[in-house]
């Protein structure tokens, strides 16, 4: 008896071995987690016979992953809250219904951290704190659990690689919005600055010639943030170019946007935009305004104008439900600030917005100034006014200047 009880110990030991060598491999081939907690199952009913089994692994949340044997689903049961904070096996009493189902609870520690319990009924005879079938159970959950884990880890590496792939492409190609040079001549000068939220913004300004007599400024923001909204702003700049090369009428122009706009977003995200053409030769501009904060134009006198005169945001209605193109003749020397509405809503630790008060009051003061002052000047008072604040959206400044 004693010899068929040593043979059957060590065959039993074999198997074991043998059972993590094939984890093992299958860890090494890489094979899919589901193939791995198959494996897992395979090998504890295999190899002990064990009656009820329950594998509970932390991801997101707490989800059972193998379960055969008992009355209920545990799938559809939550644990309960004395298990999360096991550090060692815990024998199951009525208090832990309906978890009595079971007789022992393993917890899977790695460092301390709480990955994994394994719940099981109908083991070997126990032989204590030694009993090889524990043994075996808690050998064969951590190399598991520890792979899984260090899978999902090199997914997650994986994916925020990916994400930072994409966030450099979209970044880039945001760049690629902006004009290369801005005009910085006497009859004619242009000054931009761009503070960023985050890496991938939403905001857009440009500087197109028409003719020797023409141009048009612009400046705009999409809602929402990040790679949908480069790319939705990069198609937006890509027709504005294309149909400006085709008719130089701002109410066409502004029609066929917001029906793109429409097509590419699907009406869950839309745009404001102003758009302005001065002629040098008639002294005159059009402008149109979708839904944008209004530009401020600050004549030579001192006479401040908002431009307000347009439509609504683009992408949300087609057609458009109205049109007011605006137009100011006998227009010389001018400066036209525009900005987007990260500006005027910078928050401080009150929890008052900056506002337009503020802004026009400063242009007020200080229209007189080079234009690339202006906008430092802006910068350094907003950076003061929001204190320890964070800005919460993209800024953009745009100021064109006009000296007939």
């Amino acid at each position: 008896m004693e010899e068929q009880s040593i043979k059957e110990k060590l065959e039993l030991r074999e198997m074991e071995l043998i059972s993590l060598l094939e984890i093992t491999q299958a860890i090494n081939n890489n094979l899919p987690t589901d193939s791995l907690y198959k494996i897992f199952e395979f090998t504890l009913r295999a190899n002990l016979r064990m009656k009820k089994l329950a594998l509970f692994v932390l991801d997101s949340h707490w989800e059972c992953k193998v379960n055969y044997g008992t009355s209920f689903h545990c799938t559809s049961q939550e644990l309960l809250p004395q298990f999360l904070v096991l550090k060692k096996e815990h024998q199951l009493t009525e208090e832990d219904a309906p978890f009595n189902e079971f007789e022992y609870v393993y917890p899977i520690l790695h460092k301390s951290q709480l990955l994994a319990l394994i719940f099981v009924a109908g083991l070997p005879e126990k032989q204590g704190r030694g009993n090889n079938a524990v043994n075996f159970i808690q050998a064969i959950s951590n190399i598991i659990i520890v792979a899984i884990e260090n899978k999902k880890l090199a997914r997650r590496q994986l994916e925020q690689e990916a994400l930072r792939k994409e966030l450099e492409i979209a970044s880039d190609v945001q760049q690629y919005l902006f004009p290369d040079e801005l005009p910085n001549g006497i009859r004619l000068k242009i000054e931009a600055s761009y503070l960023p939220h985050d890496r991938v913004g939403g905001d857009y300004y440009d500087y197109i010639p028409i003719n020797k007599n023409q141009f048009l400024i612009c400046i705009a923001d999409v809602s929402g943030k990040g790679i949908p909204a480069a790319i939705l702003m990069s198609n937006f700049q890509a027709s504005l170019h294309t149909l400006l090369r085709q008719t130089g009428n701002l109410r066409e122009i502004v029609e066929e946007l917001n029906f793109r706009v429409m097509e590419s977003a699907k009406g869950e995200k839309f745009i404001t935009f102003f758009a302005a053409i001065y002629d040098h030769s008639l002294k005159s501009m059009v402008y149109l305004n979708a839904g944008h904060n209004p530009p401020i134009l600050m004549r030579k006198g001192g006479q401040i104008e908002l431009l307000e005169d347009g439509t609504t945001v683009l992408g949300v209605l087609n057609p458009l439900p109205f049109i007011n193109e605006g137009f100011i003749t006998d227009l010389t020397d001018f400066t036209l600030f525009t900005y987007t509405d990260g500006l005027t809503e910078t928050i401080n630790e009150e929890g008052q917005e900056y506002g337009m008060e503020r802004l026009i009051e400063y242009l007020e003061q200080n229209s007189h100034k080079d234009l690339s002052e202006i906008h430092q000047d802006i910068i350094i008072e907003l950076d003061s006014f929001k204190e320890t604040n964070n800005y919460m959206d993209d800024i953009t400044l745009l100021t064109c200047r006009v000296n007939e």
